[in-house]
């Protein structure tokens, strides 16, 4: 990307956000945060108990999400962040104009075969389905682009990074 944005990995868990983000920002020079560093104590005993979050317990942590962004809007980032809703998108949109979404996607079983062999992540796989029936895919008037997740970290940022670099373009 030759002009500084914010890029935010999007997906449900298991999608390999905390993985393809850092590869990304090191691809484009710029700095990376994850998501759940953002959110609050609360949240985080709550998806461990095993309860999906609602709205309400979003909010605080997309702002927070959504103040990173601004603080990087000029010299550009890329924050991990599920942004399963559009609604939350518009949110994060709103705070800092002109970021771009990157949606990992990929096969369910692809995605609880992965989550399974995660170890020290609060996030519990049965909270999957949940977040799938969430997830509200990017729409076309949304600036962003969509990359599976198959086959390999490295080719999987790869391809982002191309699909980026293009769709700044167009």
């Amino acid at each position: 990307m030759h002009a500084p944005q914010v890029v935010v990995v999007m997906g449900v868990s298991g999608t390999g956000k905390t993985t393809i983000g850092p590869l990304l920002a090191e691809e484009f020079g710029v700095p990376y945060a994850e998501a759940d560093d953002f959110h609050p104590p609360a949240n985080i005993a709550k998806m461990s108990a095993g309860t999906p979050l609602n709205d309400d317990d979003r909010r605080p942590w997309l702002d927070a999400i959504g103040a990173w962004a601004h603080d990087h809007t000029e010299g550009g980032g890329v924050v991990s962040c599920s942004a399963l809703k559009r609604m939350y998108r518009d949110r994060l949109r709103s705070a800092a104009p002109g970021i771009v979404f990157l949606h990992l996607t990929g096969d369910r079983d692809v995605i609880a075969e992965r989550m399974k062999g995660r170890k020290g992540h609060f996030f519990s796989g049965d909270l999957l389905d949940s977040q799938l029936a969430t997830l509200e895919p990017l729409q076309p008037d949304e600036y962003g682009v969509a990359v599976d997740i198959a086959p390999e970290p490295e080719g999987i940022t790869e391809r982002a990074a191309a699909e980026l670099r293009r769709l700044e373009h167009q």
